[in-house]
């Protein structure tokens, strides 16, 4: 299968905080997820990607082609989010398209003003004058505007109601049905993820903890809620980490199955890509 993505050994040195060897691989014509608490490294790491910040060793391909030697081509066909955006917030919409389809060949003028249509967002208002969650839509039209091959996103939906992250998720969903279109996108809303994601890439201090096919973590992995004296039969081989709550013990598998058959335990809780992150993060082995 083609790869949208591919991120080999990238590693970034700061004071006090390293990312460490990071791997990732995007098939084309999927959603990947990417989670971790905040100041886990999600953001340094597609600010590196896209050579924003400089890496200090590593590889990045998109599209096959190494982004370094090919940066001013291949970002033609990548849409970006980022917090600190590059858009002046003095900006409208219509002053945006104006500096856009200068830079972007394949800039859509008439696809751009229907997403702010969509979006109810005033044409000759400045940007400033939005709230938040207007500015992201904003982002999201001028992102999509160019008719990217690839989007990356970072928390592109942490300041929408509900019913607003419903209606993108649903473009998201629509952008890539066609195979030929991914999205690498970083969000700690992972209610969202487990709606539109098809694979997630966990990162913690810098290192990926895994990634794995969100079926996978949700169909296979599992929560075991146990008394101390049940957990004290449990092999440590046989469960990735545990919390230890007042009256009792969240134990997380990796096999709910196999476990069920050796330990004929009967009630196995589904987990919520939260339920998983967390006990990762503040469990114990």
């Amino acid at each position: 299968m083609e790869n949208a993505l591919e991120v080999k050994g990238l590693t970034k040195k700061y004071k006090g905080f390293e990312l460490q060897n990071v791997d990732i691989t995007l098939p084309k014509g999927m959603i990947m997820g990417f989670i971790g608490k905040n100041g886990a490294g999600k953001t340094t790491t597609i600010k590196t990607i896209l050579n924003i910040t400089k890496k200090t060793k590593g590889i990045v391909k998109i599209f096959g082609m190494n982004l370094e030697q090919n940066e001013k081509e291949i970002k033609q066909d990548i849409g970006v989010i980022l917090d600190d955006s590059f858009l002046s917030e003095y900006l409208s919409p219509k002053g945006i398209n104006k500096i856009m389809k200068k830079f972007y060949k394949n800039w859509d003028e008439e696809l751009y003003f229907k997403y702010i249509e969509k979006f109810n967002l005033p044409k000759d208002k400045i940007s400033k004058d939005y709230s938040s969650g207007m500015r992201m839509k904003l982002k999201i039209a001028t992102a999509l505007a160019h008719k990217p091959k690839l989007l990356i996103l970072d928390e592109p939906t942490s300041s929408l109601d509900p019913v607003a992250r419903n209606d993108i998720l649903d473009i998201f969903q629509e952008f890539i049905e066609d195979g030929e279109h991914s999205i690498f996108v970083s969000s700690h809303i992972t209610s969202d993820l487990e709606h539109i994601a098809d694979y997630i890439t966990f990162i913690n201090n810098g290192k990926i903890i895994f990634t794995k096919s969100k079926d996978e973590l949700i169909e296979n992995y599992g929560i075991v809620k146990c008394t101390e004296e049940e957990f004290k039969n449990f092999n440590k081989n046989d469960y990735i980490k545990y919390r230890k709550n007042k009256y009792e013990y969240d134990v997380l598998i990796e096999n709910k199955y196999e476990f069920e058959r050796k330990y004929d335990i009967s009630i196995i809780d589904k987990p919520t890509i939260e339920d998983i992150m967390l006990i990762y993060i503040k469990g114990d082995k």
